[in-house]
């Protein structure tokens, strides 16, 4: 399995530099999370082994359960999956990021909840780009009024936007889905000055150059790491 994964890491590291050297970018100026969703603890342990520290979860049960199993582990633990109102408490407790918030109650709930020994947590709103009735998601003339009572909230901290595009083949046409999401952003930071906004959650294995060319600051990768989803 190390072997795997430690070769899928450094195909798809190569595939970083090469689209932040495309667009003229630091690859430091973002990052890689590993989307670890159905995959066995065993799994993210090698991959941490090979430097990888930010893994996702969308699956709240199999995500507490793979904490308990890993928790010699310094990870940091992104839920990235829809949120119910009756798991913020146990995301609250367990996670460092949450990057699907799309509803004031479901942030003043995770505020509420998060212990008062930890750091806020860390939010980004997700964004719906093209109204699409399939995907959670803020619209997009929404995001400053959510992102302003969110402010108001202590126990989290608003940190950007995060969306997942309708899927398309062109390049072009992804990086142009992507722009608007960069420019929200832009438009945000105007809004709220005071508030760290520095981090766009976007791109995949399927558009990831588009997604960096763009301006994300956090790309999340699953298959291209881990192979084929455990079912």
């Amino acid at each position: 399995m190390l072997k795997i994964i430690e070769d899928n890491l450094i195909k798809l590291e190569a595939r970083l530099q090469n689209a932040a050297s495309a667009c003229h970018r630091d690859r430091a100026s973002f990052s890689l999370l590993a989307v670890s969703k159905t995959q066995a603890a065993e799994a993210l342990r090698e991959c941490y082994k090979l430097g990888q520290r930010h893994f996702g979860e969308n699956y709240l049960q199999e995500a507490l359960d793979k904490q308990v199993k890993l928790n010699d582990l310094s990870i940091t633990w992104h839920f990235i999956g829809p949120i119910q109102s009756n798991k913020t408490r146990a995301i609250a407790e367990n996670f460092d990021w949450v990057h699907s918030v799309d509803r004031v109650k479901i942030a003043r709930r995770l505020s509420e909840q998060r212990p008062k020994a930890m750091p806020p947590i860390k939010l980004c709103l997700q964004v719906n780009l093209d109204a699409e009735e399939s995907k959670s998601g803020v619209a997009l003339n929404q995001i400053a009024e959510l992102a302003e009572e969110i402010t108001n909230l202590p126990g989290v901290q608003l940190r950007g936007l995060m969306a997942i595009p309708m899927k398309l083949d062109d390049p072009k046409a992804q990086q142009l889905s992507f722009n608007r999401l960069f420019k929200a952003l832009e438009s945000l930071q105007k809004t709220l000055p005071a508030q760290p906004l520095d981090t766009l959650s976007m791109g995949m294995s399927g558009d990831l150059e588009a997604a960096i060319a763009a301006g994300s600051t956090l790309v999340r990768v699953g298959t291209d790491i881990f192979g084929a989803r455990r079912q």
